[in-house]
Parts: C-alpha cells; structure tokens; sequence
C-alpha cells in the first residue's frame, strides 16, 4: 500500500469516527429540547461541554494534517471528501479549545435560561446569557479571522459556517432585489378587498398530531428512521438512519403544528435521501444550511400550501372535525395563505417571512461588530420591527425573545432562511416542469413524485458539490430571486384578485 493510499485509508476511519461522535453529540441535544427532565440543565451542559472538547481534539488531531498533505485523491467524491475535511481542520484549529468547550457549556445552559424567559415574558432574564454568548461568538469570528476566514470581517466568517462560500456582500446585493417586490406585494394584498376568512374554532393537541403524523406520511417520511415529538422551537435532528423531527401545538392554529412539521420533514428527509454510501464522511449531512431550508420550505409551501395538497388536508380536516369555519376547499385555500399581520416568525406567511429575516440579520451583525449592545437589543428589535412591519411588538416573547437561535450561538444561521426560499423558489421552477402532473399526486395527498425528483437531482448528493453549484446542477439555470418573486406574486395575486 502507497504512503498516499495508506494516508486516504486513516483518515477516513478517524473520520468516520468523528462523525459518529458528532451524532451521538447532536443526540444529546435532540434530548434536551424534546425529553429531558428540566432539573437536568446543568448536568447536561457538562455533558455537551465534554463532547465537544472530545470532538474539538479529534478536529484539530496534527495527524489529520499530515493526512491531508500525504493523500491524494483518486477520483471527484475522494477530493471533495478531502476538500471539506481540510476545511473543518483549518476552522477548528483556528478556534481555542476553551473556547468551543465553554461555548458547548455555555450554549446548553442558554437554551433552557431562553426558554424560560420567553415563557415569563422577562427578557432581563435572558439578556445577561446572551451577552456572554455574544462575546465568546466575537472571539470565535476574531479567532476565525486571524486565521484568513471571511476576508477578514467577523461576520463573514460566522457565515461561513452555515453557507460556505456567501457573503454578507453578496446578501445585501439579494435583499436588496428583493425588498421593494416583497413590500410592494404586501401592501397589495393587505389593502386588498375581501381578504380570506381565519379559520375558527379549538383544536385538540391530540387530533392536530394525527393530522401532522398524516401529513409527514404523506410526504415521505421513514417512520423507521425517524419519530414526532413536541419542542418549543419545532426543529429537525440526525442523519443516515436516524433523523428526527418535532412540532408544537397551538390549540386556535392548527396550521402552526401542521406546517411545522411538514417544514422539519422537508429538513429530515433531505438527510434521510443523501446517498447511504456518504454516511460517515463529511459528504453524509446537508451541504448548507440555505440548501437545508430550501427543502423545508419547498415541502412547506410550493406543495403543502398550493391548492393541490390543501384540498386534501381539508377534507382530513373536515373530517376529524365535523366540519371547518370555512365553506369549501378553495375557501380552505385561500385561509392556508392569509396574508395578516404577525410579529411571528415562524407563523409568518410566505410574502412577509423574508422581511423577518431581513431585520434579524441586520440586527444579528450589528450585535457581532459591537455596534449594538445586548443591553439595547429589546428596544432596537422593537423600533426595527415597527419600521419594517407598522406594528408596535406587544410583548417580549413575541418579539426578541421568539427565536432560539441566538441562545444556542447561531449566529450567521438566519440569512440562511431567505437564501433558501430564494433555492426553493429555483427549484419549485426545475421541479413543475419536469413532474407536470404533481398536483394530481399532491390532490390524493401523496407528494411521491416531488420527493423523488428532489431526492434525485438535490438529496442524494449531500456535500458533494457546494451549495451554489448543487442548485445550479439540479435546475440547470444560474440562482435567482425571480423565480421565488414571480410565483409568489402570482399566487398571491390569484388569491387577493390583485
């Protein structure tokens, strides 16, 4: 065996035992979010401290190094194996190990100190945690900096992390394109006559989870590798042949639990659909953050929210109930895509969810560069959100405290959300016209045909093309916000008779 053979060899079992640690790491934090005993926390924090210290070694081994410069690759799936592992090897060793281990601590202490400020409505509760976080993710970007990552901006290199390759730049540029056509559509339809009706009623926690495990069926999802379980920030976890996904429930919003879960299913199963043969590389998870929500959104809205699959979910609907508030399945339609007013992200429909994320990542990189203090984040959200929004934030939980990504140090993660409507709206284009009988499908509540094109030409690839390129190749056409734009105002403009 070759030196250059036998070093490709080594460095894939270290690997992959690398990326075993990582799941069994990701394990421990799906627990803490869905079933973990509350008086826990700190023991819990400990645990994903040592974890991490465990895995910051294992990412910054000299030996991985010298691997990396004795390998040499045999084919395309080998360089970007090779690629991807150097890269993590350079981000890791660029970070102190106590840093990440007290940031591992810190993070998981944060969630449940967030999540019981948020339930008080007590923002002073939190904001004394989160400016600790900040300052460690100020010296993590410093650290990443140094080391030649983002071109020398700290948030760049805080985004990288989530979308390798993109730019704060490069955002602008986007959001830009996009704001005037979003915010035009928005006072279009909120000035329109005869809006649709909100659906009226109670919904028990028991029936909405019937109706959410129908609807993840409906979609694809392997119950044998995969289980629903309740979180207060719904989200997705795992990867090969464990990924788990979870809802909540709001008992007047059934829509809340209903398309959460269809969005954490679209997350789900693009790592269940990535090609068994990556499992324990770097090229087993998602390539990106903005491609994973480009396949949580696509299955949330393009095909959960069109009038295909929502005819289907209202006679489930209907159903279970007795009856709806509304009259018929185009009326049930047209009430999935109400168009109101909201301080909700996650509830937000799809012509005002990006100005969400637009104000979160303005607010995010004023918060990393120091230009705006924690201290000062409630009334700077609350002065944003009546500019961008025209409504004064009610209470904390419905304002800086909605989120859980700031408690567990995501910063650089939001844009993401945009970037991938922006993915989903390309794809959504590639996808219609190469499955132009999906509605028939998604009309009998069987999304097979749509999933499979996507597992085909995006799933199954996992990190074997960076995230640009892998859309690109999927759509066979450059990404753009056009397409995401047209349909949006095309099916809004239907549904208000705009």
């Amino acid at each position: 065996m070759s030196n250059s053979t036998s070093a490709m060899v080594e460095l894939m079992a270290f690997q992959r035992q690398t990326e075993a640690l990582s799941a069994v790491a990701e394990r421990l934090a799906w627990d803490q979010e869905t079933v973990m005993p509350r008086g826990a926390a700190e023991q819990r924090s400990e645990e994903m401290a040592a974890m991490e210290a465990v895995l910051h070694e294992r990412r910054t081994d000299p030996r991985l190094g010298e691997w990396l410069n004795a390998a040499t690759p045999e084919s395309d799936r080998e360089a970007r194996i090779l690629e991807l592992i150097g890269r993590e090897f350079a981000r890791a060793s660029a970070i102190p190990a106590d840093l990440a281990t007290e940031m591992a601590r810190l993070t998981s202490l944060a969630q449940g100190i967030w999540a019981q400020a948020r339930a008080n409505d007590a923002p002073g509760d939190f904001l004394p945690t989160l400016d600790q976080i900040v300052v460690l993710k100020q010296d993590e970007a410093a650290a990443l900096v140094a080391a030649g990552f983002g071109g020398g901006d700290a948030y760049d290199a805080l985004l990288d992390d989530y979308e390798p390759g993109m730019t704060q730049a490069e955002l602008e540029t986007l959001y830009a394109e996009m704001r005037p056509r979003l915010v035009s559509l928005r006072e279009d339809v909120l000035g329109a006559e005869n809006p649709p009706a909100a659906l009226e009623g109670r919904f028990p926690q028991e029936m909405q989870l019937r109706l959410a495990r129908a609807c993840a069926t409906a979609f694809g999802y392997d119950w044998n590798r995969g289980r629903l379980d309740m979180a207060v920030h719904p989200f997705s976890s795992g990867r090969w042949q464990d990924s788990r996904i979870s809802t909540r429930v709001v008992e007047a919003d059934p829509f809340n639990c209903i398309y959460s879960t269809i969005h954490e299913v679209g997350h789900s199963s693009y790592e269940l659909g990535i090609d068994p043969d990556h499992a324990f590389t770097p090229l087993g998870r998602g390539v990106s953050m903005g491609v994973h929500e480009s396949q949580s959104r696509i299955y949330e809205n393009q095909m959960g929210r069109g009038r295909a699959f929502t005819g289907w979910l209202y006679q489930r609907m209907s159903d279970m109930m007795g009856g709806l508030s509304v009259a018929d399945a185009d009326a049930f339609y047209r009430t999935v895509n109400r168009v109101q007013p909201g301080y909700i992200r996650t509830e937000a429909d799809e012509v005002q969810y990006n100005l969400h994320i637009m104000m979160r990542f303005d607010l995010e990189r004023d918060l990393i560069s120091g230009r705006l203090s924690v201290d000062d984040l409630p009334e700077a959200w609350n002065a944003r959100f009546l500019k961008d929004f025209g409504a004064a934030v009610d209470r904390p939980a419905n304002g800086m405290l909605q989120d859980v990504h700031w408690s567990v140090g995501l910063f650089g993660y939001f844009p993401t959300y945009a970037l991938g409507n922006v993915y989903a709206g390309c794809l959504n284009e590639a996808m219609r016209a190469a499955v132009p009988d999906l509605d028939e499908s998604l009309a009998r509540g069987e999304a097979g045909p749509g999933v499979e094109w996507l597992r085909e030409n995006l799933q199954r690839h996992g990190g074997l093309l960076p995230p640009r390129e892998l859309v690109e190749t999927a759509t066979g056409a450059a990404v753009s916000p056009e397409p995401l734009l047209d349909y949006l105002e095309e099916k809004f403009g239907a549904i208000y008779g705009l």
